[in-house]
């Protein structure tokens, strides 16, 4: 509309010139030397452009007319727009603001000009207009090329009136007026419901975030609290570690020594010296005391079981796997984990354990995502390991990172004088469990005690009181095995752990006419379950005649 306005004042300009010609032209005659045709072709000319004039005249008032109405239309579309408007000075007032502004601001518009627009900013946001509006205007106001730079902030407004804060997007345009004075024209955008919006999607996030670490969490202490209650299941000795030999203070004073660190311990000794005992006495001296201990028997699970035990698996990852299971490595995060009889740890999981003992991490059987752990390693065995590496059985990379400090039980042959304090401690247990009180232990008694060998150690020291116990009626104990014949290790103290294991199981299960399992048998005898029994029978060629 404005290219046609310029359009018409320029036609209408010619016009003028134009007949300001022809009337000089014309009148440089002597109009008295002119004839009538020639006065009236003149006459007619003038009126032709009168009438040219008038129609100008009339397309102006036309133009004009159109020109006021857009004018009209444009402050009604200003002052009604949806978002505010309003334009600020270098210093920060008002100087002008359409009605949306006013509205969103709780003012009138003529109250609004001259008033700091701070004055309507939330106080806690007010820094990050201070910091908008100094990028803004860094520039010099000689700077040409900071004319019709733009900006864009978030914050909070306020009105006068009070009420909530209110989330707003500030789009600022600075430029210069006709004074050449910088000033900032403002687009005034409410998105207080996309900002609730969006912080409803984060608090949800947030949520659901926490809800997966809490599930996660649960899940651990569902699998924890499955382990306790299997543990439960199997007998423990939870006492103390009993004995005044200096062969035993030693041991504890190793365990002193490592307690309070995360170094991996090697603890080794025959069958029954109670290497258990010093692995839980490590756990309660040391700063993981407050999560239980978890515990696997190596000896005890089948090769295509440990895996799954040690490590976990998916759903799915094999046969049966109905759902996903947690490995006892990762029970274990933040505690202790006691393998025992690592020896029997079939070769081709020694590698992944090495993989643990290193890096601390590994994954469930059936998934590819690494899982890291901190768990204190404790190792127990009965077996030589060094003879292990030798004979190709056991990973010597993986006897050195075990092998750090290690801690051997004594048999109870070489620390006898403890046998007084075992027996007394042992018969009052005994008894309380059974409904009866033994108080006498005759002088030849604890002589046939302190006398023999004890193959089987200490397990075998409490499988002999208990069925003296059960045999005794009175107060006084009373044997039913007889100790006075050599036991068939005791003439060979130079053989290998090894050899006197095999010869006592194979003592005992002579004793019981091979009876594995059930009352009166070797298991019963042995304190072992039937599947560690069987295992270390296959183990050490144990086979019936």
């Amino acid at each position: 509309m404005g290219k046609q306005n310029i359009s018409s004042l320029e036609q209408v300009s010619e016009l003028h010139k134009k007949a300001e010609q022809i009337v000089r032209k014309e009148l440089a005659y002597n109009i008295d030397a002119l004839s009538p045709e020639a006065i009236q072709k003149i006459i007619h000319e003038l009126r032709v452009h009168q009438i040219e004039l008038e129609m100008q005249n009339n397309e102006l008032l036309r133009v004009q007319s159109e020109l006021d109405a857009s004018r009209e239309r444009y402050f009604d579309l200003y002052d009604l727009a949806p978002v505010g408007y309003c334009t600020v000075s270098e210093q920060g007032l008002i100087l002008e603001a359409n009605l949306s502004a006013a509205t969103l601001l709780g003012s009138v518009r003529n109250k609004l000009v001259k008033q700091s627009l701070t004055k309507f900013i939330f106080k806690d946001d007010q820094d990050i207009y201070y910091r908008h509006c100094r990028r803004l205007f860094e520039t010099d106001s000689t700077d040409s090329g900071n004319a019709g730079r733009s900006n864009v902030c978030e914050l909070r407004m306020q009105q006068k009136k009070g009420g909530p804060p209110f989330w707003v997007r500030l789009h600022a345009t600075v430029d210069q007026d006709t004074n050449d004075t910088r000033q900032c024209r403002l687009i005034i955008s409410d998105i207080t419901e996309s900002k609730n919006a969006e912080d409803a999607r984060n608090e949800k996030h947030i949520a659901e975030t926490a809800l997966a670490e809490i599930a996660k969490v649960k899940e651990k202490l569902e699998a924890e609290r499955a382990y306790l209650q299997e543990e439960i299941k199997l007998e423990y000795n939870h006492e103390a570690i009993i004995g005044q030999s200096n062969a035993l203070k030693y041991v504890l004073y190793k365990i002193e020594q490592i307690a309070s660190s995360d170094t991996i311990v090697l603890i080794m000794g025959e069958t029954g010296t109670g290497k258990e005992l010093v692995v839980r006495a490590i756990h309660s001296l040391s700063h993981r005391k407050n999560r239980a201990m978890v515990k696997v028997n190596c000896a005890a699970l089948s090769p295509t079981v440990i895996e799954s035990e040690l490590f976990g698996h998916e759903k799915g990852s094999f046969t049966g796997s109905q759902a996903r299971h947690l490995g006892r490595f990762e029970v274990s995060d933040g505690s202790t984990l006691f393998l025992d009889e690592i020896g029997e740890l079939p070769p081709q999981l020694q590698s992944k354990l090495l993989r643990v003992v290193q890096e601390g991490e590994f994954e469930r059987l059936g998934s590819s995502n690494t899982i890291k752990v901190d768990a204190r390693i404790i190792v127990a065995t009965n077996r030589n390991l060094e003879d292990e590496v030798r004979k190709g059985c056991f990973r010597e990379d993986l006897w050195y990172r075990l092998n750090v400090f290690p801690i051997t039980m004594p048999p109870l042959r070489d620390r006898k004088e403890d046998i007084p304090l075992l027996v007394d401690f042992y018969i009052k247990k005994i008894s309380k469990r059974l409904g009866k009180k033994i108080e006498i232990i005759p002088e030849n008694v604890m002589e046939d005690l302190q006398r023999y060998n004890w193959p089987g150690n200490i397990r075998e020291l409490q499988n002999v009181l208990e069925r003296g116990a059960i045999n005794s009626s009175g107060g006084k104990l009373r044997l039913v095995d007889d100790l006075t014949k050599p036991s068939r290790a005791s003439s060979s103290t130079k053989k290998t752990l090894e050899a006197v294991e095999r010869d006592y199981i194979v003592q005992i299960l002579e004793h019981t006419e091979w009876k594995v399992s059930g009352k009166n048998s070797a298991t019963e005898i042995l304190g072992l379950n039937r599947s560690t029994l069987r295992a270390r029978m296959r183990k050490l060629g144990i086979i019936k005649p």
